[in-house]
C-alpha cells in the first residue's frame, strides 16, 4: 500500500473553505512538491497530516508503523532549550542522558561529593548513551550543525532570530529522518548555498517527503510530482517546476478549446431560447435546463486565480549616479561585517546582494538607508533619488492595526498614475473589503508581504531598497512581482536568496564574502554560480603523470600553451555570443509557455521543443568552451 492515502478531504476555517473532496496519495521514497496561492490551505493540509489540527471531514491513512516528521514555517521550542537540546528533542532519553554524564563531570571537576560513587553515576550514564547510540548521535548532531551554519550550540533558542530558528528546526527533523518528512517553506531564510546543501541532502534522503517551497530551482531539482492545491480538487502533475509549467499550459489550451465550443453551444441555445416557439414548451424548458448546465460547467472549468495587481507609477527622475559608497567598512566587535566596499548605483541597474546568513546584507541596507552609521567611508545618495524601503523584520507594521490602517492613513489613494480609493486598491492586493478591518498581527507571514508591498507601491520612490521581499509569497505573487520590478524605470538593491528571482531580475549582483569582503559581479545567479564552478575548476591541482623511468637527453622542457590571436578574438566575444544563445533559449522556453500554441498550431510543438533543447545544448557548449579559454588564458 502507499506510504499515505488521502480521501474526500474537507477542511473550513469558518465560513472560508480551504478544500473539498480533494484526494492524493505518496508512495514511499517519493519527492512531491505542493503549490498555489497564499490562503489555499498547503500549511493547514500539513498540519491535518502532521496530526497537529483536525480534519473536516475526510480519511487520511499512513502505513502501519510509518513515522512522519513535520518542519513548521515558524517552529517552536519548549522554554529553557539550547540549540543542542532543541535539535536533540526527538529523542528526550538521549539528552537525559547527555544530561547526567555532564552534570556528574562538572561535580567530579569541582571535587564535589563521594568521588567513587560520583565515578560509577558516570559509568551508568556513559553505558546508557552508548546503548542509545549516543556517542554517534552527538557527533551527527555538531556535523548538521555546522552544515546549517548554526556555531554556539550551548546558546538558548530564546536569543535566536527567525532564520535561526528554522534551520534549527530544519535539523532537528532531517535527523529524526522520518518516513515520511513535511517540509513547509524550508528553504526561507537560507542562504543560497545552504539551500543546495538541503537540495542535495533530500535527493538522498530514502524517506518520502512533502515539501511547500516558491523556490522554483528547489522544486525543479528535488521533485518529482507536483501537487496544485485547488479549493474542489487537487491536480497533480509528473516532474518538477519546469514540467508543471509546460503540462499546466497545455491543460489550460485543451480548457480553452472546451470553453469556446461551449460558449458557441451557449450561444446557439441562447439564440433558439430567445425564439421561443410557443408549440414547443416542453422541448423548450427541456433546453433551457441544458443552458444553465452548460453555463455552469463553463464557470467552473477554468478557475480563475487571483493575482496581485502589481504596477509602479513613473518614478521621479533619477541622476546619472542613484547610490554611491565610497571605502564603507562596518564591524560589531571583532567581527567585520563589511571592510572597504567602494561601489555606484547607476540609472536603470538592479542589483540582488547575496551572501552566507550572518554576512552582513541587512547590515549593509540598514547603513544605506541610514538606520545604522557606517564605522568608516561614504554613504551618499544622488541628487535626485527617493528611496523607499522594504523591512524585512517588517518592524514598522504595527500588529494591533488593521490592514487598511496599515497602509495608508488617507481614504484615496494615487496607483498606477490614478486616484483610487483604498478599499479598492487593497481589493487589488487580494484582501476583500471583510478583511481589510483584519488585525495585522493575525495575518500570515505572505499577508503580511502582501501589506508591505501595498505600502511601497504608494511611496514616490525611484529607488527600492528591498530585504528578503520573496520570503513567504507565493508563486504567482512573486511571478507579478518580478515582473513590476523588471518594468520599474528606477533602481533596485534587493536582498533576496532565491536564485530563480535573481536570474529573472537583477542586472549584477553584489556578492558578500569571507572578512567582510564585497565583490560585484556583472549579470544574474545563474551566470554567476557558473563562473565560480568553472574558477574553481581551473585552480584545482592536476594530478601529474609519473616521470618515466628514463629521461631522454636534450629534452627541452614544453612551453605552457597559450592563447592564439584567433582564440584572444574568440575569447573577447564569447560573453556576447553567450547572451546571443541564452535569448534564443528563451525565446523557444517564452513560445512554449504561450498555451495558444498548443491550440492554434499543434503541430510545430515538436519542432519548438527540439528547437529549445538545442538552444540549450549551445548556451551549455559556449560555457564550455569559455571556460577552456580562460583556463588556457590564466596558464600562458
Amino acid at each position: 500500500m502507499p506510504l499515505l492515502t488521502t480521501q474526500n478531504l474537507h477542511k473550513s476555517h469558518g465560513s472560508r473553505t480551504l478544500f473539498t473532496g480533494a484526494s492524493f496519495g505518496i508512495e514511499e521514497g517519493e519527492k512531491v512538491g505542493f503549490i498555489g496561492p497564499n490562503g489555499a490551505g498547503k500549511s493547514t493540509l500539513f498540519r491535518i497530516i502532521a496530526g497537529l489540527e483536525p480534519l473536516d471531514q475526510g480519511t487520511i491513512a499512513i502505513r502501519r508503523g510509518a513515522t512522519v516528521g513535520y518542519l513548521a514555517q515558524e517552529p517552536e521550542f519548549p522554554a529553557g532549550s539550547t540549540i543542542r537540546t532543541a535539535v536533540s528533542g526527538g529523542r528526550p532519553g538521549m539528552n537525559e542522558a547527555f544530561a547526567e554524564y555532564q552534570a556528574v563531570a562538572a561535580q567530579l571537576a569541582a571535587g564535589e561529593g563521594d568521588s567513587a560513587r560520583l565515578v560509577a553515576r558516570q559509568s551508568e550514564s556513559m553505558t546508557r548513551i552508548e546503548d542509545l547510540g549516543g556517542w554517534t548521535w552527538q557527533h551527527e548532531v555538531e556535523t548538521i550543525l555546522t552544515q546549517l551554519g548554526l556555531p554556539g550550540w550551548d546558546r538558548p533558542v530564546e536569543g535566536l532570530s527567525g532564520g535561526e530558528l528554522k534551520r534549527v528546526a530544519l535539523a532537528r527533523v532531517l535527523l529524526d529522518a522520518p518516513d515520511l518528512l513535511l517540509l513547509d517553506e524550508p528553504t526561507n531564510h537560507l542562504d543560497a548555498d545552504t539551500t543546495l546543501w538541503l537540495e542535495d541532502r533530500l535527493l538522498e534522503y530514502a524517506g518520502a517527503v512533502m515539501l511547500v517551497t516558491h523556490d522554483r530551482y528547489f522544486l525543479d531539482r528535488v521533485v518529482t510530482r507536483m501537487i496544485e492545491v485547488n479549493p474542489d480538487e487537487f491536480l497533480t502533475f509528473d516532474g518538477g517546476y519546469t514540467e508543471y509549467l509546460e503540462q499546466k499550459a497545455e491543460r489550460n489550451a485543451r480548457l480553452a478549446v472546451e470553453s469556446a465550443k461551449r460558449d458557441k453551444l451557449m450561444e446557439q441555445e441562447l439564440a433558439w431560447v430567445k425564439r421561443s416557439p410557443a408549440a414547443r414548451s416542453g422541448k423548450q424548458k427541456a433546453r433551457i435546463k441544458r443552458l444553465s448546465s452548460m453555463r455552469s460547467e463553463a464557470a467552473s472549468a477554468i478557475q480563475p486565480v487571483g493575482e496581485v495587481d502589481m504596477r509602479f507609477g513613473p518614478p521621479p527622475r533619477l541622476g546619472r549616479t542613484v547610490l554611491d559608497l565610497k571605502n564603507v567598512r562596518k564591524s560589531f566587535g571583532e567581527r567585520v561585517l563589511v571592510n572597504g566596499l567602494t561601489t555606484q548605483l547607476k540609472a536603470g541597474e538592479r542589483i540582488g546582494v547575496i551572501g552566507p546568513n550572518g554576512a552582513g546584507k541587512t547590515t549593509l541596507l540598514r547603513m544605506i538607508v541610514g538606520e545604522d552609521a557606517p564605522d568608516e567611508g561614504e554613504v551618499k545618495f544622488g541628487l535626485n533619488t527617493k528611496p523607499a524601503y522594504f523591512d524585512q523584520a517588517r518592524s514598522d507594521l504595527d500588529p494591533a492595526v488593521s490592514v487598511y490602517e496599515a497602509v495608508a492613513n488617507e481614504e484615496w489613494v494615487e496607483f498606477g498614475g490614478k486616484r483610487v480609493h483604498l478599499r479598492s486598491y487593497l481589493e487589488s492586493f487580494l484582501f476583500p473589503t471583510r478583511s481589510q478591518d483584519q488585525r495585522v498581527g493575525s495575518l500570515s507571514g505572505g499577508e503580511r508581504n502582501r501589506v508591505l508591498l501595498a505600502r511601497l507601491l504608494l511611496q514616490e520612490a525611484n529607488l527600492l531598497i528591498l530585504d528578503e521581499p520573496t520570503n513567504d509569497l507565493d508563486l504567482t505573487t512573486l511571478q507579478v512581482l518580478e515582473s513590476a520590478l523588471a518594468e520599474f524605470g528606477g533602481c533596485v538593491l534587493v536582498v533576496t536568496h532565491d536564485r530563480f528571482f535573481l536570474d529573472k531580475v537583477a542586472t549584477g549582483l553584489l556578492v558578500f564574502e569571507e572578512n567582510g569582503v564585497v565583490h560585484r559581479h556583472e549579470g544574474g545567479y545563474d551566470l554567476y554560480r557558473r563562473l565560480k564552478d568553472q574558477a574553481k575548476a581551473a585552480e584545482a591541482p592536476i594530478a601529474k603523470p609519473k616521470a618515466p623511468a628514463v629521461r631522454e637527453p636534450n629534452t627541452e622542457r614544453p612551453k605552457a600553451k597559450r592563447l592564439s590571436y584567433k582564440e584572444s578574438r574568440e575569447l573577447e566575444g564569447m560573453e556576447a555570443a553567450i547572451l546571443e544563445a541564452e535569448e534564443a533559449r528563451d525565446r523557444f522556453s517564452a513560445i512554449l509557455s504561450d498555451p495558444a500554441v498548443y491550440v492554434d498550431t499543434p503541430a510545430r510543438v515538436a519542432e519548438l521543443r527540439a528547437s529549445l533543447a538545442a538552444a540549450e545544448a549551445q548556451v551549455e557548449a559556449l560555457y564550455a568552451r569559455w571556460a577552456e579559454l580562460e583556463a588556457i588564458g590564466s596558464a600562458g
